[in-house]
């Protein structure tokens, strides 16, 4: 099988702190380490769950970000991935849902024939939980979101249960077909340590000239003319035969009017004893206010 991961590196925003936010209301990702999307990695253990059960399957991972966002393929070749592809240009700066879905769809057409795309359900810097369904539709393929497994693929039909309001469901569904998995997912497995061995010196051009911009040689220059599989492809707006005017801020509808800067501060607080009657005074007074019960 043919499959394709979506996945996106974001600011940690499990970790915000004073620094987080720039005076204009935007994310200062300087001072936030960028991570592996997490929802992105439940979806790349369901792609790695297929490829076990299925020999000769590959797993080609896309990516959209500045140059080191190459990060990403590389983390997931340690865990096994085959490959990937990086969409980096400042034509795709900027870019909204609207806007990412054209470009990842486009990339997807020049990467070919597939019989999955697997991604998150949504990244933690957005929440929209837009990107796939309209990858799908702007391919024109049959969609199941909120996957939490992958149950079985027979006669090119895939069973999927599903996580929905109130409980579960299981859908059986054609392919090709995209899927967005849940947080509730299996977890994904940690770095192979033979595969972090294979894959440790994989790097993007832009990783390349970033090493070499003070005129020094690439170290273990000769590993990637010998070993292509080093070499993370980068793809601009031209390389995908995009329109640059749907790439990018220009492609981008949403408009963000305000952003504020909420800090939560304790109006008042009480202190108890370990005493019988405060604690149940204390549950009465929860229980009337509809914190609990």
């Amino acid at each position: 099988m043919r499959i394709i991961v979506l996945a996106k590196q974001v600011p940690d925003t499990r970790n915000v702190g004073k620094d987080a936010m720039k005076e204009d209301g935007t994310i200062n990702r300087g001072a936030l380490p960028a991570i592996f999307n997490p929802e992105d990695l439940n979806a790349l253990e369901q792609a790695l769950r297929i490829k076990d059960k299925f020999p000769g399957t590959t797993i080609t991972m896309l990516t959209m970000g500045p140059g080191r966002a190459a990060e990403i393929i590389r983390e997931g070749m340690f865990r096994g991935a085959d490959n990937g592809y990086l969409l980096t240009d400042r034509a795709f700066a900027g870019a909204d849902t609207l806007a990412t879905s054209y470009a990842l769809s486009m990339a997807i057409r020049k990467i070919g024939d597939f019989d999955l795309i697997i991604g998150g359900r949504q990244a933690i810097d957005g929440d929209t939980a837009q990107v796939g369904p309209q990858v799908a539709e702007k391919l024109g393929l049959p969609q199941v979101t909120y996957a939490e497994e992958i149950m079985k693929i027979e006669n090119s039909k895939i069973t999927i249960r599903r996580g929905i309001a109130g409980g579960v469901e299981t859908v059986e569904a054609p392919m090709p077909l995209l899927i967005t998995v849940n947080g509730s997912a299996a977890e994904c497995r940690p770095r192979n340590a033979k595969l972090v061995q294979k894959y440790k010196r994989a790097l993007g051009v832009q990783e390349k000239a970033e090493i070499t911009k003070a005129g020094q040689p690439l170290p273990y220059e000769d590993d990637y003319k010998q070993f292509p599989y080093l070499n993370i492809e980068e793809w601009s707006v031209a390389d995908v035969d995009a329109d640059v005017v749907q790439c990018g801020l220009s492609g981008s509808p949403t408009k963000v009017k305000t952003i504020q800067n909420i800090v939560f501060q304790a109006k008042e607080s009480k202190v108890i004893s370990s005493a019988d009657g405060e604690i149940d005074d204390l549950m009465k007074e929860l229980i009337e206010n509809h914190t609990i019960g």
